[in-house]
């Protein structure tokens, strides 16, 4: 995921370290097999997971924002029980089979609706002020339209955006989150297949990176890069490294990299975190009250989301090589 340093409440200085660390690895391909076992982790290693996906400081030299701004809070339930606006190029059949499983997986953990207003073509047919932008395409990224998008919501929350600054397209999706003067937002960019036909291969691609993405504006945090190539994934979307440099977006060999550097879906430990986000309901979700309330309530937040995998509707969104919960 991506965003504007300044503004952004989805880069933090843990996933910075994790960019610095990823250039270190690009030369050396992941060899994937860790999904291969399935591998049930302890309370121990969600706990470590949340620590390094939630609880980092914000306030590092890359992060430094304007003295004038509003203070970074995150409340995943703003977010999950907010709009969503979807636009671009039309919906293919799996984009909105994903998008409503995922706002009905919403509507289980946070017990209300999610709105979603399909919108056409362009962003200027969302109502304002929406929580959530999603552009959809299918070709070519339109690198014009992502900043068109981006200078429409920074007049609409205020960001201030430096002059002439535009977002590069870095990667099929990719999503930009932002704490205005007045308000909160995020920007999404998912690359969809070109039609409803597809190999496995495709459909389990274009799947992961919506999932992925979805998954990252709602429960915030940072990306956990993992180095050890030989342990299963556990999630928070773990990325391990892999060199992807210059092969096309669209290729097998780029797909087929792409689903061995992280989860193809949501893994236990995700569902896990989304009910204790809502559960928590804390003023902000950074901060070590959110891991005191998981150890203290530990056992609820397993059973509820043993309850939410059991629903077969959420199964298109879960890699279940990691959907073992700890005993």
């Amino acid at each position: 995921m991506t965003g504007f340093s300044a503004n952004s409440f989805i880069r933090g200085c843990a996933a910075w370290l994790a960019g610095a660390l990823l250039a270190v690895f690009l030369a050396n391909p992941v060899t994937a097999g860790a999904r291969s076992d399935l591998v049930r982790p302890d309370r121990s290693d969600y706990l470590n997971l949340a620590r390094s996906g939630w609880v980092f400081e914000f306030n590092t030299r890359r992060m430094r924002r304007p003295a004038d701004l509003p203070p970074i809070r995150f409340d995943s339930a703003e977010v999950a029980t907010g709009e969503i606006c979807l636009f671009g190029d039309p919906p293919k059949a799996l984009s909105r089979q994903i998008i409503h499983s995922f706002t009905e997986l919403l509507r289980e953990v946070y017990e209300r609706r999610l709105a979603v207003t399909f919108a056409g073509r362009e962003i200027e047919n969302c109502p304002p002020h929406q929580r959530v932008y999603i552009r959809l395409y299918s070709g070519a990224p339109p690198y014009a339209r992502l900043n068109a998008d981006l200078r429409l919501l920074d007049r609409e929350f205020d960001i201030r955006f430096p002059p002439n600054w535009n977002e590069p397209v870095r990667s099929p999706a990719q999503a930009n989150g932002f704490f205005g003067r007045r308000g909160a937002s995020a920007h999404l960019l998912i690359s969809q297949p070109p039609t409803d036909e597809m190999s496995d291969l495709q459909r389990d691609y274009y799947t992961s990176i919506l999932v992925e993405e979805l998954f990252q504006v709602v429960s915030f945090g940072a990306d956990i890069l993992k180095a050890d190539r030989e342990s299963p994934f556990l999630s928070k979307l773990q990325e391990a490294p892999v060199n992807l440099r210059y092969v096309p977006w669209n290729s097998e060999r780029y797909m087929t990299g792409l689903l061995r550097s992280n989860p193809k879906g949501l893994c236990g430990f995700d569902v896990f975190m989304l009910h204790a986000l809502a559960a928590a309901d804390l003023e902000s979700a950074n901060s070590a009250e959110l891991l005191d309330f998981i150890e203290t309530h530990f056992d609820d937040l397993r059973a509820r989301t043993e309850r939410t995998l059991r629903h077969a509707a959420y199964a298109p969104m879960i890699d279940s090589s990691c959907a073992p919960l700890p005993d």
